[in-house]
């Protein structure tokens, strides 16, 4: 049976060698640069147990996606789930920059395999539109809850500082670009509260 997205957990020792390796290869190498016969290799296991856990490369690839964004929300909602005052809450997921960032030396992983996958249809990349969409919405009904004026634009301005904030600290090397983008943020939003 292949895997699909929550499987992570229940994946066998040999099937979350494939993905690990495969996480690590995806990113660092990009997708179209690594096919199966490394990912066999480097991570110790038949190709024949990769298509029998992923169903194929693609599949192997979803996984990847799927088990990095559910990373992400959690990292986002935990801190949501901590954070009362509305303003905050709407700054959220500039807050969990400092930390996310240090392990994004290439970037945004979504942005990068949405370069590789040309085919609307994808089903990686219906994943990549799905995970930016989540954050534009997110950042909208946070800014609804705290009534800010016009969540749909703010909501679209802060998911491009958000994503420029990733830009410029990987490629730039802005070190400062997490908290200088938030600090912008939060001007937006209490002009918008104003």
């Amino acid at each position: 049976m292949s895997a699909t997205a929550g499987d992570e957990v229940r994946l066998t020792p040999g099937a979350k060698r494939i993905l690990d390796v495969a996480a690590e290869l995806f990113y660092s190498r990009g997708i179209n640069a690594v096919g199966v016969d490394t990912i066999a290799a480097e991570s110790g296991v038949t190709k024949r147990t990769l298509y029998d856990r992923f169903g194929s490369k693609d599949g192997l690839l979803v996984t990847y996606l799927k088990a990095r964004d559910r990373r992400w929300r959690e990292l986002v909602e935990a801190r949501l789930d901590a954070e009362a005052d509305p303003v905050r809450r709407a700054l959220v997921p500039f807050d969990v920059l400092p930390e996310w960032l240090p392990q994004s030396s290439r970037g945004c992983s979504f942005v990068n395999a949405f370069a590789e996958l040309p085919e609307p249809d994808h089903p990686g990349r219906q994943l990549i539109v799905a995970e930016k969409q989540w954050l534009r919405d997110l950042f909208r009904d946070l800014l609804a809850e705290a009534g800010a004026k016009n969540p749909e634009d703010l909501a679209v301005q802060l998911l491009s500082l958000h994503e420029g904030a990733i830009v410029s600290y990987s490629i730039a090397g802005e070190s400062s670009a997490a908290s200088i983008t938030r600090a912008a943020a939060e001007a937006l939003v209490r002009q918008a509260l104003g």
